[in-house]
């Protein structure tokens, strides 16, 4: 990737010139709610009653099905305009990265719209289909042991046989803000919704909508809630909200200690390892240095929440079931907090009051084995049939 020292400075005003720079290589996914969620949300039975409305970011229907496609592209523009690169041959040297996951997918793709080559180190262990998507988007792979020490060492090996530039997939200033785009376009997103429904309601009379519209201080987004692995997309976001009074929530699994960012927050110190076999397999790594910079040491980030595994997986039903939308686990894992986390309901209950908040989920993506699919169903009791979108 470029040089760390010439990315531009982690700020608002960088996430959008990283916006304009991906604008014409990525989607601007859709926002979508659910009564019926919401509803769920703002619960009925014992325990904390918060009043959420829900607005959904539909990263599953990204490119590669997933936010990730933002940064790796991000990253290789950004590249493409350090000095020398190009010139030096950096382009037919080409860039490579270790994944087994969305980002193995998003930076192939990356790299064949510049036709520029890509090695994706994957673990021997990796998922079949996973394998096949990477390598259908163009790039060599390379096969590797499962451990962190191992595929280091075969990216090594690589970068020094071909002179490729290395991109992780979440530790470095130019992924951040590339996958901070997602922030900016479902903010605007929902205060476009908002003004519409407004004049849809004023148009037809409805004081309730009117009188709930004087109350709101501003029209937006109160807060967004976000999956977090290595926290590349989380600190984008924070960092595409810093200033505008919007709060930004982390969103882990808290099996076999994969709520790393949680415990690293509440205690001070970045976690620095995580071993977890969690649903959520996106969700396995720690928080990186750079995302750990903005979401806990300039505290753009206002706290982490979890959720165990049965809770991830009854919220990725009820996402199919109620938005008919097919989210990996990883994905949803937020909704999980904000349906199930007694901690963060309570919160939102004390912090929110009678007015409520507008809340964005961030669905990160939609990358998951549909050959599993039905058994990942059937773990988890359905809580209310097949229900209409709403």
């Amino acid at each position: 990737m470029a040089d760390p020292s010439t990315s531009p400075p982690l700020t608002r005003a960088s996430v959008a010139e990283a916006r304009e720079r991906i604008r014409a290589l990525v989607h601007r996914t859709p926002v979508v709610t659910s009564s019926s969620l919401s509803a769920m949300a703002s619960g009925s039975g014992s325990g904390p009653k918060p009043k959420l409305r829900l607005w959904f970011k539909c990263e599953n229907m990204q490119r590669v099905g997933a936010f990730k496609a933002r940064g790796a592209f991000h990253a290789l523009e950004r590249l493409k305009k350090e000095p020398g690169w190009l010139a030096g041959g950096g382009a037919e040297r080409g860039v490579v990265t270790h994944s087994s996951g969305n980002h193995a997918q998003a930076l192939s793709l990356a790299a064949r719209a510049n036709g520029i080559p890509a090695y994706i180190v994957m673990p021997t262990i990796s998922a079949a289909p996973k394998i096949a998507a990477t390598r259908g988007y163009g790039a060599t792979v390379v096969f590797s042991g499962s451990t962190s020490v191992e595929r280091e060492a075969v990216t090594a090996k690589v970068v020094q046989e071909t002179g490729a530039r290395l991109v992780p997939p979440y530790d470095h200033p130019d992924i951040v803000l590339g996958q901070g785009t997602l922030g900016l376009e479902l903010q605007e997103q929902v205060e476009q919704a908002m003004a519409a429904e407004e004049e849809q309601m004023q148009a037809a009379g409805d004081a309730t909508q009117q009188d709930r519209t004087k109350r709101k201080k501003k029209r937006g987004l109160d807060a967004i809630i976000a999956p977090c692995g290595g926290g590349g997309m989380l600190s984008g976001v924070a960092l595409s909200c810093e200033d505008t009074g919007i709060r930004v929530f982390g969103a882990e699994p808290s099996a076999g200690g994969a709520d790393d960012g949680k415990r690293g927050y509440e205690s001070g110190t970045r976690v620095e390892a995580v071993s977890s076999l969690t649903v959520a397999d996106g969700l396995r790594t720690p928080v990186g240095r750079v995302p750990w910079s903005v979401i806990y040491e300039r505290r753009l980030v206002g706290g982490f929440y979890s959720a165990p595994d049965d809770a991830v997986l009854r919220a990725m039903r009820l996402a199919y079931e109620r938005l008919k939308l097919v989210v990996e686990p990883s994905a949803a894992v937020p909704l999980a907090v904000v349906l199930y986390d007694p901690e963060f309901r309570a919160m939102v209950e004390r912090e929110a009051g009678d007015e409520g908040w507008d809340l964005g989920i961030v669905l990160s993506g939609g990358n998951v084995n549909l050959d599993a699919l039905g058994g990942l169903f059937a773990a988890v009791a359905d809580e209310g049939g097949d229900g209409a979108s709403k």
